[in-house]
């Protein structure tokens, strides 16, 4: 039964408001609000019935008290002396609602009633929050190797502040899942996420997806729409593979990180927004700053604090607890019961370098516990590239001689027309298994194909 305090200097109102409610809620009342406020500092109360005028002592300020000793009690505010400025003063520090004498118990118990549901409310929104946080506060991203409880530091120091991030590592480590995490953990949480993958949409399309446009901005532009960094004000957007940004396009970005305004395509007016950024790339800054495709002082805007993503061969001594995560997660998903694999099946897994990473290694699972019948994966579960052993070789393991006397460029051709064939001319796969965007392979092979 939930407890109500009723604080109230007429002994008359304290014994019939406890007549009317005693029934539904477990009462306690007093005429004197020191004695009262040491009882709600003592004991668990749920809702407190406050007279506005308790004798000489202002009720608003025994209102704050209560707010500062159990900011979770809620404070409906009962007076004789119910004025519009009063009330809204009471609201201000932090009473639900405002009812006045003489009592209409209809009215109190409606009020009561829409306290409490808005309470449950309250405090399903805050659960799921919280449920939020943990989901992806570090989903995806587990492991006890120092390169990832480095990763781990990073996020907990940038996760409060507001600090441009810079993200890096190769195609599957994982980016977005960190972006997820600094954004989830942190003070936005409760605001919009919003993602943008600068490689997948059309050159002539990002503007408008980024800074949204108005009705008769270009052919086909019938109505006004909102960008991305207009739906994100007060949340994080996060700009994946930024180094495959167009050229003309990185001025305009610049400008808006530093004058915190954004102008539709077809307007004049800017807005104003209050938006964190968080930025991924797979490219070496370096080499695209040098060949003219980027912006250096787009790139210092951006790289304020970087957090290097290590690729999964360089961090094997994760695979096993990543093994027990992707089971657990796709066992839920599917329906399975799967326990584990196989010494044959974990053997290759283990020596596998994953050249597309966490993503590739999760399909790998998720295809394995797909196929497998038993309790165990098998070997013969695996998908056709693993157990053939198609990785990236290494020097020791005699496999590199026959490509001895190739240029470089030859080399490569061989590798990309190879991962291609490998997967069925799929070119995001390829993509994603090379570590490079879809649109550095769509250069790549037309280049090829000249």
């Amino acid at each position: 039964m939930k407890k109500v305090m009723i604080i109230d200097d007429e002994p008359s109102i304290c014994s019939s408001l406890a007549f009317a409610l005693e029934d539904t809620y477990d009462v306690v009342t007093t005429t004197d609000p020191e004695k009262g406020l040491a009882m709600i500092a003592e004991d668990h109360f749920d809702l407190c019935l406050l007279d506005l005028r308790i004798g000489n002592v202002d009720g608003l300020d025994v209102l704050k008290q209560i707010k500062q000793t159990r900011p979770s009690v809620i404070v409906i505010m009962v007076t004789a002396y119910g004025t519009i400025s009063s009330s809204v003063e009471a609201v201000k520090e932090g009473a639900f609602s405002y009812i006045t004498k003489p009592v209409n118990m209809d009215e109190l118990f409606t009020a009561i009633e829409q306290a409490f549901h808005y309470r449950e409310l309250s405090d399903q929104v805050e659960y799921l929050s919280q449920e939020l946080e943990k989901k992806y506060r570090y989903e995806g991203l587990i492991g006890k190797s120092e390169a990832m409880q480095h990763v781990f530091r990073m996020i907990e120091k940038v996760k409060k502040v507001d600090t441009n991030v810079l993200i890096t590592g190769e195609s599957g480590t994982g980016k977005e899942l960190v972006a997820r995490a600094i954004h989830f953990a942190g003070k936005r949480k409760k605001e919009h996420f919003e993602v943008v993958n600068c490689a997948a949409i059309p050159d002539q399309l990002l503007e408008s997806e980024l800074f949204g446009y108005e009705k008769g901005a270009y052919t086909g532009a019938v109505t006004a729409k909102e960008g991305k960094f207009q739906l994100a004000d007060k949340g994080t957007i996060f700009l994946d593979e930024i180094g495959d940004m167009p050229f003309n396009l990185q001025a305009k970005l610049l400008r808006v990180l530093q004058d915190k305004k954004v102008t539709r395509l077809g307007s004049n007016k800017p807005e104003k927004i209050d938006v964190r950024v968080i930025a991924a790339t797979n490219k070496s800054f370096e080499e695209v700053i040098q060949n003219g495709e980027f912006r250096e002082d787009l790139y210092f805007r951006l790289n304020v604090l970087q957090i290097p993503l290590p690729p999964l061969r360089e961090r094997k001594d994760d695979l096993p607890s990543l093994m027990d995560h992707f089971i657990r997660l796709f066992n839920k998903e599917l329906g399975k019961d799967i326990k584990g694999f196989t010494k044959e099946a974990k053997k290759v897994l283990l020596n596998h370098d994953y050249p597309g990473n966490i993503r590739e290694f999760s399909n790998i699972i998720e295809s394995s516990m797909v196929l497998a019948d038993g309790g165990m994966i098998e070997l013969s579960d695996l998908p056709p590239g693993i157990k053939q052993g198609l990785t990236i070789p290494s020097e020791d393991s005699g496999t590199l001689e026959k490509y001895v006397g190739l240029t470089l460029k030859e080399l490569e051709t061989k590798f990309i027309m190879a991962t291609l064939e490998h997967n069925e001319g799929h070119r995001k796969n390829t993509a994603k298994m090379l570590g490079i965007s879809e649109r550095s392979l769509r250069d790549k092979v037309k280049a090829l194909e000249e």
